[in-house]
Formats: structure tokens, C-alpha cells, sequence
């Protein structure tokens, strides 16, 4: 059994092996100075470098470091319920490892935890220089989500946040794969508050987020919460279906009460093409809503441990 906690830190990793050492010293430099017991608790999420190695020295020389590590890299939401899933603290800090959520920030989130918010979620606020493609495609995802989902889901919302107890309990009650852990959070209700804050430098190592995962990111996030793609296959075909009977008509018409000879390859061959182009790209909305009913009705675990560390 684990020894009574306050505060459950949980902070995934994957190659972060230069951030964990400087991590642990500035959230135990933090938290040492609270009236709070506290536990950290890292996933490893199948790195190949020397991070779960860090940990363990960490480890040895403070029990209150502890570890899950996965049999292969799952991905960060997974390993996010992971730490949810062990964590047994009255309240639930996550945080990423790169030391760009500020540990300098859990004095403010504990204080509004105790004023009674069981979520006590950050919104990341754009720092001068941050690129424009990446701060445009971000306020539009968040824009999308708002409209389409149909949870709460604040524009620069952050993995770093505090949960309660019972919002914990909630989250690691659902069994889907398909996990949006934001859109989730925002879906459960609950009495929240939102903090600002500024991103720090990453302290060591390369971003893990490329273009293609922050698609993936997006697309999850989209499919998890709304069936809203689906429908819109049928509006947009029920408009071209309208433009068709409309310039079936024309036809019609040119053809009984003209002369004309009806100029007709090229419009045509747009026509079947843009109906074509159509369809595929609903068959392929379609298709990745039934990838991941397949997905839940395999019902294979979210991730494979490894090895444990102190749990």
C-alpha cells in the first residue's frame, strides 16, 4: 500500500534523461518549503536514452520518487492516465518533464485547490516569438473544439493542472481508448478555475511534438468528441447533390429549347472529379471513426508496464 500523500505529482517522460535530475531539485525545492506531503511519480514512456536510469537514482537516494516505465513508447496521453492510475494523493499534479511548466507555479495551484476547485487547470500564455503557424493553428483547433464538442475547453489550455481526488477517481473510472484527457476534463464538469502562465525555455533535449503528432493530437481530439465530421459528409452531400439537379436541368433545357450544342467534357470531367474527391474524403472520415470502434472493441490495455519503481 502507498503511504498517505497530499499531492501526487505526475510527470511523463520520453528521452528526457538531461530535464529529471533538475526537475526533482526544483519541485522538491518547492514543495519542501508546503506543509504537504508529496510523492512524484514518473512514466517512463518507453525511452531509449537514460531516463528511467535517472529515475532510479533519484530513486535511491528519495523515496518519494517513484516510476512506472512501459513496455515501448504509448504516447503522452497514455502515459498521463498512467500516472492517474497510481497516483494516490488527495490532489493530482501533472506536469511535462522539459521544466516548461514553472514547478514555481503549485503554491498557486494548491491554494485554489484548497479554496474548494477540484480542477485547477493552467492556460499557457503565447510568449513573444512563438511562431505564427503554430500560435494560428492552435487558436483555430481550440476554436473548433469549442464549437464542435461541446466541452470546455479554454484556448491554450495546458497538461499542467491539478485534479482533485474524485475528479481522478471519475477519470480513471472510463474505459475508452480514444482518451482526449483535456476534452475530458472539460466534459466532466466539476467546480475549475484557469491560471495563466509563461512557458519556460526547455531545459534540455528537442521537443517531441512535430507537425504530424499535433495532427494526430487534433484528430483525436476531434473524433473523441464529436460526430460533427460525420454529418457534414451528409450536408455536403446533400448540396452537391442540389448543384447536380440544378445542372441536370440546365441540360434539359439547353438541350429542347436551343440549338446550342452542349460544351460538356471539361465541365463534366470537373464535375465527376470534384464528386469523386468528395466521396474519399468522407470515406476517409468515415473510415478513422471506425478504425477506432475496432480500436475499442479489440479492448486492449491503454499500455504495458514494465517495470515499477517504488509502487
Amino acid at each position: 500500500m502507498n503511504e498517505s500523500v497530499d499531492i501526487s505529482i505526475v510527470v511523463p517522460a520520453f528521452n528526457e534523461e538531461g530535464n529529471i535530475a533538475e526537475l526533482h531539485r526544483r519541485l522538491v525545492s518547492v514543495l519542501g518549503g508546503m506543509d504537504v506531503a508529496f510523492d512524484i511519480i514518473f512514466v517512463d514512456d518507453g525511452s531509449s536514452d537514460g531516463t528511467l536510469l535517472k529515475v532510479s537514482e533519484l530513486a535511491e537516494q528519495d523515496p518519494r520518487v517513484k516510476a512506472i516505465s512501459f513496455s515501448r513508447n504509448f504516447g503522452h496521453m497514455k502515459a498521463l492516465c498512467a500516472g492517474l492510475d497510481y497516483a494516490s494523493g488527495a490532489a493530482v499534479i501533472t506536469m511535462d518533464a522539459d521544466l516548461q511548466h514553472p514547478p514555481d507555479l503549485i503554491p498557486a495551484l494548491i491554494a485554489k485547490w484548497r479554496e474548494g476547485f477540484e480542477i485547477v487547470g493552467t492556460i499557457r500564455e503565447e510568449a513573444e516569438g512563438t511562431g505564427g503557424v503554430k500560435a494560428l493553428t492552435s487558436r483555430c483547433f481550440y476554436s473548433l473544439m469549442s464549437r464542435i464538442a461541446g466541452t470546455d475547453l479554454p484556448r491554450g489550455a495546458a497538461d499542467y493542472r491539478l485534479l482533485d481526488r474524485s475528479v481522478v477517481e471519475t477519470l480513471t473510472g472510463m474505459h475508452e481508448r480514444s482518451r482526449f484527457l483535456r476534452g475530458l476534463i472539460g466534459w466532466v464538469g466539476y467546480k475549475k478555475v484557469f491560471l495563466p502562465y509563461r512557458a519556460d525555455e526547455r531545459f534540455s533535449g528537442t521537443t517531441k511534438y512535430s507537425f504530424s503528432r499535433m495532427l494526430g493530437f487534433a484528430a483525436d481530439g476531434i473524433t473523441s468528441f464529436s460526430s460533427v465530421p460525420l454529418k457534414l459528409s451528409a450536408y455536403v452531400g446533400a448540396v452537391v447533390a442540389m448543384l447536380a439537379f440544378v445542372y441536370a436541368g440546365y441540360a434539359v433545357c439547353i438541350k429542347l429549347f436551343t440549338d446550342r450544342a452542349i460544351a460538356g467534357w471539361a465541365s463534366v470531367l470537373i464535375a465527376v472529379l470534384f464528386v469523386g474527391g468528395v466521396q474519399l474524403i468522407f470515406l476517409g472520415v468515415i473510415g478513422e471513426y471506425l478504425s477506432r470502434v475496432y480500436e475499442e472493441a479489440k479492448q486492449r490495455p491503454l499500455y504495458i508496464v514494465r517495470k515499477k519503481i517504488g509502487l
